[in-house]
């Protein structure tokens, strides 16, 4: 049985130049081109792909918004999206609503079939520098979470009173110790999260507690 592919790409020259490569394979075929948002989030949920190759920048709308549309009537297809920039964002907003693949335009071929391929019997093909984005993006959340659990439970309430808005006098009043005190516990609180002001540590104390 052939994989059935959707390609959602609004350049046409690069949409029919997929179409004809996946279409002289054996194991594959494409069974309806968009060059649209509008037309694929009216129709791809009656053709029921099993792959659907998304470009994450349409001209009327982002791939990443079709995915979330589209997600829930479609749970058998896989998406990879495909984009001509390495924009972190967009990475992971992609991945986060539902894409199983991510590619950069530019790609051969070879690596574009043996990705619908993989992502077909569960796998999750990305290109080499997007992966290694995604990996030092959960490194550093990783390095993060861990300065948040070396910080001493003194610690976390001088930064849960900073995050109050209140000052280092108000602190050390609150707590009963000097203002002194307070600013030592707060350089500790700087260096253990890796960040260079108040404003950076409240933000990253926020980020822990969502």
């Amino acid at each position: 049985m052939s994989i059935s592919i959707a390609i959602v790409e609004d350049e046409k020259n690069y949409n029919n130049a997929l179409k004809k490569v996946i279409d002289y394979q054996d194991d594959m075929k494409v069974v309806a081109q968009f060059f649209n948002g509008k037309d694929t989030i009216q129709n791809l949920q009656d053709i029921s792909p099993d792959v659907v190759m998304m470009d994450i920048q349409l001209q009327d709308m982002l791939g990443i918004e079709i995915i979330e549309k589209l997600r829930k009537g479609l749970p058998e297809t896989q998406f990879i999206m495909c984009t001509s920039f390495e924009d972190d964002d967009k990475v992971f907003n992609s991945l986060k609503a539902g894409a199983m693949g991510y590619l950069v335009k530019g790609e051969s071929m070879d690596k574009i079939l043996s990705s619908i391929r993989d992502v077909y019997n569960g796998g999750a093909p990305m290109s080499f520098s997007i992966a290694r984005k995604v990996l030092s993006h959960f490194e550093r959340k990783l390095s993060e979470i861990k300065g948040f659990d070396e910080l001493t439970e003194r610690e976390k309430e001088v930064l849960e009173l900073l995050s109050q808005g209140l000052l280092y006098k108000e602190i050390a009043d609150k707590k009963f110790i000097s203002i002194d005190t307070v600013k030592k516990h707060v350089g500790n609180i700087y260096r253990k999260l890796h960040v260079n002001n108040k404003v950076e540590a409240i933000n990253k104390f926020s980020h822990f507690k969502n």
